[in-house]
């Protein structure tokens, strides 16, 4: 990494306005000079200022545009870093790429721009992942948290429970070290419930299920019998044409799935098949279906409609909800209700009565996820095993066990949450974590 000169577009692929062309390492001001001509002929880059001028490709005029020298340490890889802006395309930006690639940069690999970030010491693992996660994020909630990560957030509870526990392991070593001074019995007395504690507050701080919803969606299945404006349901909340409707009952036989910001969370959608008895097999794996996204979603929606009574099958479909977070749905709104079903939200797929008190109610249901501690599911894993060390050592005091069995219990701990901020670090962790980044990040 020391002697390599990296480069990669820095902008999605396709057609646009502006395409950006990232350069990072020992060479970036050398290549920067060979492949952009500044207006008039300058000399130099001075850093930091973005210079009107034309992408060569040799003596070829690629495209103008502008550029910028960000001289180390002052970049967002700590090294030199040259960002060349052009004309959106796929020829320009593959024509610039080439003339860097003859010239002796090196394909960046996906997020090897933060990967650098990280090992020149510009941020901690925690907020290199933060990067990614505001990149991904498809929410108001799921953004909130990426930025408080980004800056910090996730790093500073972590360094607080690495430092609680590193005041612990300094009690637990001056007992071991000086028993003729030190109680170890008066020594518990503080640890114990100093270890306790601990331990709580970082199972506190993980709550997976939040995470889950942050990076994946909210999910709602829509369920009922066939012809009760499921479907109509769907593309109503989507604000689009989603999903087929017709008066013939059945159309829906697979999952038809779409996405909506609610509340600042993404809700992913679900209209499910008709849940009835059938004969035909393509319908029989619909059913089956949805089933089994009833049993996966987060929320149940279960449509009634109010204009007829309840049927076996409706009733059928209530009974299966009642294991799972559910609200009742009663659709057409427009039609005289039947006295014998149960209580719900009314509206109309038709009319949109009704519709934005269900978003509220989606909304409400899938409650603030994101304000915790910590938003990503890696950090909660590991937050958790280091919970776990901690109850193993507090566990070991409380059976007056040696204090060293309770020391290889805490040291475990502290080792686990560096892998957090990436003080513990392996090569096959950075891999993963970094692959799954985009080229140019």
């Amino acid at each position: 990494m020391e002697n390599s000169t990296i480069a990669a577009v820095a902008t999605p692929p396709g057609k646009g306005g502006i395409s950006i062309v990232r350069v990072s390492g020992p060479r970036a001001e050398e290549l920067l000079g060979q492949v952009f001509r500044p207006a008039g002929n300058q000399p130099g880059f001075p850093s930091h200022l973005l210079q009107y001028g034309h992408a060569m490709r040799g003596d070829e005029v690629i495209d103008e545009g502008m550029a910028v020298l960000m001289r180390a340490p002052r970049s967002y890889t700590r090294e030199d870093v040259a960002e060349i802006h052009l004309h959106g395309g796929e020829y320009v930006t593959g024509a610039l790429l080439s003339a860097l690639w003859a010239l002796g940069a090196v394909p960046a690999e996906p997020g090897e721009f933060t990967k650098r970030a990280f090992l020149n010491g510009r941020v901690d693992l925690s907020r290199a992942e933060a990067v990614m996660q505001l990149i991904e994020a498809s929410g108001e909630q799921a953004a909130r948290a990426a930025v408080r990560d980004l800056q910090g957030g996730a790093s500073t509870f972590i360094r607080g429970a690495q430092q609680e526990l590193t005041d612990i392991l300094s009690g637990v070593a001056a007992a071991l070290d000086y028993p003729e001074e030190i109680d170890e019995a008066e020594a518990l007395l503080d640890l114990l419930p100093r270890t306790r504690a601990l331990a709580v507050r970082l199972a506190a701080a993980c709550d997976e299920r939040a995470a889950r919803i942050l990076e994946q969606g909210y999910e709602v299945a829509i369920v009922g019998r066939p012809n009760v404006g499921k479907s109509s349901l769907l593309n109503t909340l989507l604000g689009e044409e989603r999903a087929i409707v017709t008066d013939e009952a059945g159309t829906t036989r697979d999952i038809v799935r779409g996405t909506a910001s609610l509340g600042g969370v993404r809700v992913n959608f679900s209209d499910t098949a008709g849940i009835r008895e059938s004969g035909h097999k393509v319908e029989q794996i619909g059913i089956r279906l949805a089933r089994e996204a009833m049993q996966r979603a987060d929320l149940v929606l279960v449509v009634l409609d109010q204009g007829e009574p309840l049927g076996a099958e409706d009733a059928e479909i209530l009974v299966l909800a009642q294991t799972q977070p559910h609200l009742v749905v009663l659709n057409k709104s427009d039609l005289p209700p039947r006295a014998d079903l149960p209580q719900g939200l009314l509206i109309s797929s038709r009319t949109g009565e009704g519709i934005d008190r269900l978003k509220q109610a989606i909304a409400q249901r899938a409650g603030t996820v994101g304000e915790g501690e910590l938003s990503l599911l890696r950090h909660m894993q590991l937050a958790r095993r280091a919970s776990d060390a901690l109850s193993e050592a507090a566990d070991a005091m409380e059976r007056h066990e040696p204090l060293d069995l309770a020391a290889v219990h805490l040291h475990e701990a502290l080792y686990t949450l560096g892998e957090v901020t990436g003080e513990q670090v392996t090569d096959q962790l950075l891999d993963k974590v970094f692959s799954t980044f985009c080229v140019g990040k």
